[in-house]
C-alpha cells in the first residue's frame, strides 16, 4: 500500500509556536509597516509539500492568530516546528492539541536537541525532514509509528519539493525565507550548524530555485526575501557559475524583491562574487564577525576571520551596495576587561547598524560544549535569545563583570546618539547599486506607511528626535537616493533599543 493509495481525508494542523520580542522578531518594527510576523515558517510549508495527497493542511502561525476551538475540533494532528526561543510557545500549543485529543507530530531545531523534555509529544521528526519524514508516513500509515525518528544521514535537497506558500498569510509577513544550500564549510566551535547539518555544502539546483522564486511571485509576493543558507557562499564555484547568473536572469522585468543571505567574511575576497550578487538583488548578508580579538577567534576556530582587516572588509562590501548585518560574542576565556570597549569601537568604526551582539553560549552538539562539559564549566540550557544576557558557560572572567561589560556595549551601541551616528558611517561608504530604484526597497504604500509613522513616533514623540531629523536632512541632502533605507534603519534601531531596554538593561 502506498501512501498516497488512502482515499479518507486527514486533517492536520501545522502548527508555528510564537517568537518572543527578541533581536531578530522586529516586533517593534514591524508595527511601522503594519505587519505581524518578520518571516514565514519556512520548515512547515516545506513539509507540507511532502505530506501524501490525503492529508489536508492548515498552517496556525501563533505569530498571526491563536489556535481555536474550530481548528482543534477540525484537526486529528498537529506537527509542530519550532526553535529553541520558542520552547515555552511550544509547550503551550502541545498542551491544547493534547487536551483535545490531537495526535502531536513535533520537529525542528528545538526538538533535535530537546526532545527528550517533551514527554506528552506523541512522535518525532527529527532531523532533516527529506529522510524522517516519508519513514514515519509509512510506519504511521501501516499503524506502527514509533515514538524518535533520527537520522545521522545528510538529504539531498536536490530533491526538495517547492514549498506550500499558499498556506501562508503572506500579508501578515514583512518578509520571505527561501533555502538554497544547508551545510558551512568552516566548523567554528560554538556552532551547532557542522553538526546539524554537515561541513559540506549540499544545494539545490538553479531551476529548483526560480521555480520557488516563481511560485511566490505567482502568489503575489512582492517583499523581501531571504536566503536563509548557513553559508550562501559554501561553496563559491557552483553558486558564481550557476545560482546568480539564473537569478539574474529572473529578476529581469520584477520590481522590488530585494534579496538577503548569510555568509563568511571571505566574501570581501571576491570582487566579482560581490558584483554578481549584487546584479542578482542582494542588498543584505549577515555575517559571523564575533570579535576583534584575535587570540578569541583562534581559540573559537575562526580561523576565516583572522589575520584580516575586518572593518575594511566590512567597508568593502558595504562599497559594492551591501549592507553587512554582524553578529558579535564576547565571553570567550581570551577576553580581557578591555574586550567591552574594543567592541564598541569596532562597531561604531564599522558602520554595522544591525549588531547582534551576545554572550557566548554553548549549544549542545558542539566542540565547545564537549569541551566545556569535560571540563565542568557548564551550567543550565540555552535560551536561545540572542541579547537576553545569559549563557550556559562558566566564563574565565566573573559572570557579573562579564554581564556588566555586556550591558555596557548594548547600552552604548543603541544610544540613539551612537546608533544614527553609525548610520551615518554606514551611508557614506555605501553605494546604493545603480539597478536599484530606492523606493522599491519596500513596496512603495509600506514604505510610506514607515515614512509617516516615523515622522510621527521617531521625530515628534521619540527620544531620539533631534537624532532622526540630523539623519533624515543629512540623507536627504547628501544620500537622497537612500533616503528610504535611512527611514528603514532609524525604524530597526527604535526596534534593538526598545529589545534592549526591556530584555537587558
Amino acid at each position: 500500500m502506498t501512501l498516497d493509495s488512502q482515499t479518507s481525508p486527514i486533517n492536520v494542523l501545522l502548527i508555528y509556536p510564537e517568537i518572543p520580542d527578541t533581536f531578530w522578531s522586529f516586533k517593534h518594527a514591524l508595527k511601522f509597516v503594519g505587519k505581524k510576523v518578520s518571516s514565514p515558517p519556512l520548515g512547515l510549508v516545506t513539509i507540507a509539500a511532502m505530506l501524501p495527497k490525503h492529508w489536508n493542511p492548515r498552517l496556525v502561525d501563533l505569530n498571526i492568530r491563536e489556535l481555536s476551538l474550530d481548528d482543534l475540533l477540525w484537526a486529528e494532528y498537529a506537527l509542530v516546528s519550532a526553535m529553541t526561543v520558542q520552547r515555552e510557545s511550544s509547550r503551550k500549543a502541545i498542551r491544547l492539541c493534547k487536551d483535545a485529543g490531537l495526535l502531536v507530530v513535533a520537529g525542528g531545531p528545538l526538538f533535535t536537541v530537546e526532545h527528550e523534555h517533551f514527554p506528552e509529544v506523541d512522535h518525532f521528526v527529527l532531523n532533516e525532514a527529506e529522510l524522517t519524514l516519508p519513514e514515519f508516513l509509512l510506519d504511521l500509515s501501516l499503524g506502527r509509528a514509533k515514538r524518535v525518528y533520527a537520522t545521522d544521514r545528510f538529504a539531498d535537497i536536490g530533491q526538495t519539493p517547492v514549498p506550500r506558500w499558499d498556506l501562508l498569510e503572506l500579508k501578515q509577513y514583512a518578509s520571505m525565507s527561501v533555502q538554497y544550500s544547508r551545510g558551512c564549510p568552516f566548523s567554528c566551535d560554538f556552532c551547532n550548524v557542522t553538526a546539524l547539518l554537515g561541513r559540506t555544502p549540499r544545494n539545490k539546483n538553479a531551476p529548483q530555485m526560480i521555480a520557488e522564486l516563481d511560485s511566490l511571485y505567482a502568489n503575489g509576493w512582492r517583499g523581501g526575501i531571504f536566503f536563509v543558507d548557513d553559508n550562501l557562499i559554501g561553496n563559491k564555484r557552483r553558486l558564481k557559475a550557476e545560482l546568480l547568473p539564473a537569478l539574474v536572469n529572473w529578476r529581469k522585468g520584477k520590481k522590488g524583491m530585494p534579496f538577503g543571505t548569510e555568509a563568511s567574511i571571505n566574501l570581501a575576497d571576491d570582487e566579482e562574487l560581490l558584483a554578481m550578487m549584487v546584479e542578482a538583488g542582494f542588498d543584505t548578508v549577515f555575517i559571523g564577525i564575533e570579535t576583534p580579538n584575535e587570540a578569541s577567534l583562534s581559540e573559537c576556530g575562526k580561523g576565516q576571520n583572522i589575520c584580516r582587516d575586518l572593518i575594511r572588509d566590512v567597508k568593502r562590501i558595504q562599497r559594492f551596495g551591501i549592507q553587512v548585518q554582524g553578529g558579535f560574542i564576547v565571553g570567550f576565556d581570551n577576553d580581557e576587561p578591555t574586550i567591552f570597549n574594543r567592541l564598541v569601537e569596532f562597531i561604531q568604526q564599522s558602520g554595522i547598524t544591525t549588531a547582534m551582539v551576545g554572550l557566548l553560549q554553548a549549544p549542545p552538539g558542539t566542540r565547545l560544549y564537549s569541551r566545556l562539559k569535560q571540563a565542568g564549566r557548564l551550567r543550565e540550557g540555552i535560551s536561545g535569545d540572542n541579547v537576553d544576557g545569559t549563557t550556559n558557560i562558566l566564563p574565565t572572567m566573573t559572570l557579573e563583570s562579564l554581564r556588566d561589560g555586556y550591558k555596557e556595549i548594548l547600552k552604548n551601541i543603541y544610544s540613539p546618539e551612537a546608533y544614527y551616528a553609525r548610520v551615518i558611517t554606514f551611508l557614506r561608504e555605501y553605494k546604493l547599486p545603480v539597478n536599484k530604484k530606492p523606493w522599491q526597497i519596500r513596496r512603495f504604500s509600506e514604505s510610506l506607511m514607515a515614512l509617516f509613522r516615523s515622522i510621527f513616533r521617531l521625530g515628534i514623540l521619540g527620544q531620539e528626535r533631534f537624532h532622526y531629523w540630523k539623519l533624515f536632512f543629512w540623507t536627504l541632502l547628501r544620500r537622497p537616493r537612500s533616503l528610504p533605507l535611512a527611514v528603514t534603519l532609524a525604524i530597526y534601531g527604535y526596534h534593538f533599543r526598545r529589545v534592549c531596554e526591556l530584555r537587558v538593561l
